[in-house]
């Protein structure tokens, strides 16, 4: 199952710069909620895709997190590994602390400093070898797989570190096809929180 298939909402970026987002259950009012915030929408490969085009960070961060805000209040299992929408006044934009690549069912992870190594290891990462390469724990299913990422990810952000997450997907054309049938009809009741980042 491709990981944006996990959450009900996955949110992320593609290689050359747009945010997506994918919806695996009808949700009420997201179509509304999605393309009010300036999300295109684009049918590919099973799914119904929410596109927003490159731009500056900060107005990524503004149409994304007003679009999030709305959908919290029908799920909470909302994964947000986008690095397009990372903006905050109080840090100024700069090369990652962390990259996250995601490939072949893991994730390698590269820190470049001293405090993301530890940050790793607190989440259960252990060193590649080669000082600076990190992989998660053994015997992660998918879900459990995202979710490591996800909190070391939060945690990272919380401390003032900056992270960038690769999906390994370049453009929207790349996007994995569902693995899911399409579900009947819309649905509005919350779910259990699952693992997930920091929203806006």
């Amino acid at each position: 199952m491709p990981l944006l298939d996990i959450p009900d909402v996955f949110i992320g970026s593609t290689d050359d710069g747009y945010t997506f987002v994918v919806l695996n259950r009808p949700i009420r009012d997201a179509d509304r909620l999605l393309t009010q915030a300036g999300f295109l929408t684009r049918e590919h490969l099973g799914r119904r895709l929410y596109l927003l085009p490159p731009g500056t960070a900060q107005d990524a961060h503004e149409r994304a997190g007003s679009a999030m805000y709305g959908l919290l209040a029908y799920t909470h299992d909302l994964i947000d590994l986008s690095w397009t929408t990372r903006w905050s006044p109080d840090h100024p934009a700069g090369e990652p602390d962390l990259h996250f690549h995601f490939g072949d069912g893991t994730v390698a992870v590269t820190a470049e400093t001293t405090t993301a190594r530890s940050l790793l290891a607190q989440h259960g990462f252990t060193p590649a070898g080669d000082g600076s390469s990190y992989l998660p724990p053994d015997g992660l299913d998918e879900r459990r797989l995202l979710g490591a990422v996800t909190a070391a990810e939060a945690h990272a952000y919380a401390h003032g570190l900056r992270a960038r997450v690769h999906l390994g997907i370049p453009t929207p054309a790349d996007i994995p096809a569902t693995a899911r049938r399409p579900a009947t009809g819309p649905t509005g009741s919350p779910t259990a929180p699952a693992a997930r980042r920091r929203t806006r």
